[in-house]
């Protein structure tokens, strides 16, 4: 018979590092634009049988027997996707953002192909052309950049370097960019050019789905997305496109990029649309978009300037310059962290220091918001980060902060105090 021995008894090492970081999760106010909580279903589905199963394929063509149920849950999963979201046709077996992009790529480009995307120091990914990254080593990468002034996508500038380039795609879609993105826009120059327009929504589906930020899928040709953002789903990529690419991008998945994909992940990833497909998750969305404007209207209040000037969607960056001229986003993230409050460092436009140091942090609202929390700790967790900073060589002021914080952790709790992390 299987061996059904709990965790705590099969490996009492691992299930203590499991419910330590449980216990971190809980205890410190998460601001990883890119992280959520799941719900207690999700990790049931994600960690169920359905683990054991291979299936290279898809529904109904499968290169391994046995696979009638997995069939039924990975259609499932498409359906609900297509639904969610309006798409022609829905890939869900990427094992990442990362890998539905290279998929993405190679379905419909060849390498040595011109690819437009925005500059990685102004807010674009590591696939949207770094050289040490497989997007930059296969592909010619071009960038176009943010407005100095307005720090936000300058369009113009889009569309010269599109025009004089005449790349096969444009990317739209990043993964520190504050504001809202105007599809039409991007789809009328991909026009121009006659480029493919893909949309890099791993950041703002979540968003895309509750109805908190404008849908790309009318105007792209292929979205690329990934599902434990804002969607609060399990960690795993998701591809959606028109019919026409419907056939390629299946075949870049498997069995081009990807082998057997991750059945229970899959089922998480259905499960995780039908949550989202509710009102419930439509206001959780709009909450994300409102806490993380009060965020970082409480910051700029307090004396940071945050870039473009504020955010329209689940996230920002500020300038630490703005607080010490010193101050290093490598130094604030590891501090805050150390205070209760966990981020990320993150360079920002023409930011003077290295993309490993940085000049600034990025800040999301997707786990707090999650947790509980609306515009009044906002305000309090705003004040807060900015005067830990200032007066970070302050150790009576610091006592008293990190209590307060500790106080908003325990009072917006992750999970209750009681769940070791795992089901």
């Amino acid at each position: 018979m299987t061996d059904m021995t709990p965790l705590a008894e099969a490996d009492p090492t691992l299930a203590a590092m499991i419910a330590k970081d449980a216990d971190r999760q809980r205890s410190n106010l998460q601001l990883i634009a890119s992280e959520n909580f799941v719900s207690r279903a999700m990790m049931q589905a994600s960690g169920s049988v359905l683990a054991n199963k291979y299936s290279e394929g898809y529904p109904g063509r499968r290169y391994y027997e046995g696979c009638a149920v997995i069939d039924e849950i990975e259609s499932l999963a498409i359906d609900r996707a297509k639904s969610l979201f309006g798409a022609d046709h829905v890939n869900v077996q990427p094992h990442s953002g990362s890998q539905a992009n290279m998929a993405a790529y190679l379905a419909v480009l060849e390498p040595g192909d011109t690819i437009l995307g925005m500059r990685l120091d102004q807010g674009g990914h590591l696939t949207h052309g770094s050289p040490v990254n497989f997007s930059g080593q296969l592909f010619n990468f071009v960038a176009y950049g943010l407005d100095d002034e307005t720090e936000q996508i300058d369009f113009d500038n889009v569309r010269a370097i599109a025009h004089e380039h005449k790349p096969k795609m444009i990317i739209a879609g990043y993964s520190a960019y504050s504001r809202l993105i105007d599809w039409s826009q991007f789809r009328a120059i991909a026009d121009e050019v006659g480029a493919l327009l893909l949309v890099d929504a791993a950041h703002i589906i979540g968003l895309i789905a509750g109805g908190a930020h404008p849908s790309p899928v009318p105007y792209a040709d292929i979205i690329t997305a990934t599902t434990h953002k804002a969607l609060r789903g399990p960690r795993g990529g998701l591809i959606m496109c028109r019919d026409e690419h419907a056939e390629v991008i299946d075949k870049a998945v498997f069995p081009y990029a990807q082998g057997g994909p991750i059945n229970h992940q899959i089922a998480g990833k259905a499960l995780c649309f039908k949550q989202a497909a509710t009102p419930e998750f439509s206001t959780y969305a709009h909450q994300v978009v409102r806490n993380a404007s009060v965020l970082a209207d409480a910051m700029a209040g307090a004396g940071a300037r945050i870039v473009s000037g504020g955010t329209d969607n689940h996230m920002f960056l500020t300038d630490l310059r703005s607080i010490d001229e010193d101050l290093t986003g490598m130094e604030a993230a590891s501090f805050l962290d150390e205070m209760g409050i966990t981020l990320n460092r993150n360079s920002i436009p023409s930011d003077p220091r290295s993309a490993f140091v940085t000049s600034g942090v990025r800040i999301g609202t997707p786990s707090v918001t999650t947790a509980g929390m609306k515009q009044e700790q906002m305000v309090t967790l705003g004040n807060a980060i900015v005067e830990l900073l200032r007066k970070r060589n302050e150790p009576t002021t610091l006592q008293h902060l990190r209590a307060r914080v500790a106080e908003l952790a325990a009072e917006f709790p992750a999970y209750p105090v009681d769940f070791v992390g795992y089901v």
